[in-house]
């Protein structure tokens, strides 16, 4: 799924905002021309850590930090809450990495640290980079679907869902199937304030894509997808759910909240 993007307004990327100096370089660490493997995992606290003392609670965060920076070389981190917004996750860590050892060994370090033990995974998805193939008519600057990095913005929301076509879709013509994503782009163009994300799923993970849009402005990323609804492309969506509105937050303030 194609619609629009802006142009990335900075190499840098933080776990989280920044506040716990927890940067990676995206030029230093990740060739411009390797295609990344991407992954978004969702958590969720189980009530018996809740319960602990904030003494425990907070050496328990700190071990899960410090581990995570321990064994995290090589692989873009960015952390999210979903506090209030999905019942059945509390955060989420959106991952980018070069080869899928690397998010491997992120995840059994996470799942051997005593916060790791209380943590539940309700949501996964993997997905790698791909260019497009509908984009050659709308490039400009940092056009999303050129690249084979992903390089995160600033943007304070990320709303993020997978998403899976209709066999029809794929029985198209190249043509045809180019006409429709045309009109699918030109809707996204119309909301510079909304940068997208595609990510390939086929054969790795059970949906097709994984799509992540940054913004700071919820009400043009809703305007967006009403919009988009009577687009011919949409007719050929099989399914785009769940639907994960975050919020751009340090893990050690998202645990916190606990």
């Amino acid at each position: 799924m194609i619609i629009a993007s802006c142009p990335a307004d900075s190499s840098e990327l933080t776990f989280g905002g920044g506040i716990d100096k927890f940067t990676l370089m995206a030029d230093a660490k990740i060739n411009n021309e390797s295609r990344q493997f991407v992954s978004f995992t969702f958590y969720k606290v189980d009530s018996e850590w809740k319960r602990l003392s904030e003494k425990e609670k907070q050496a328990n965060g700190e071990e899960w930090t410090q581990t995570i920076k321990q064994v995290s070389d090589g692989v873009l981190l960015r952390s999210y809450s979903t506090l209030g917004m999905k019942a059945d996750c509390d955060f989420m860590l959106w991952k980018i990495a070069s080869n899928l050892e690397s998010l491997n060994q992120l995840a059994i370090a996470i799942q051997k640290t005593a916060l790791g033990k209380h943590l539940q995974t309700p949501y996964s998805y993997l997905a790698m980079t791909k260019r497009s193939t509908y984009v050659d008519q709308h490039q400009h600057e940092g056009q999303e679907g050129t690249r084979l990095t992903v390089v995160p913005g600033k943007a304070k929301y990320l709303f993020v869902y997978p998403f899976v076509k209709t066999k029809a879709w794929y029985q198209l013509s190249q043509e045809e199937r180019q006409k429709a994503m045309n009109e699918h782009i030109e809707t996204g163009h119309r909301y510079p304030s909304v940068k997208l994300h595609t990510t390939y799923s086929f054969g790795l993970d059970d949906q097709e894509f994984v799509v992540a849009f940054e913004s700071d402005k919820p009400e043009d990323f809703l305007d967006l997808v009403m919009d988009l609804r009577s687009s011919k492309a949409t007719g050929y969506t099989l399914k785009d759910t769940p639907v994960f509105t975050c919020i751009r937050q340090e893990i050690s303030d998202i645990l916190k909240s606990f």
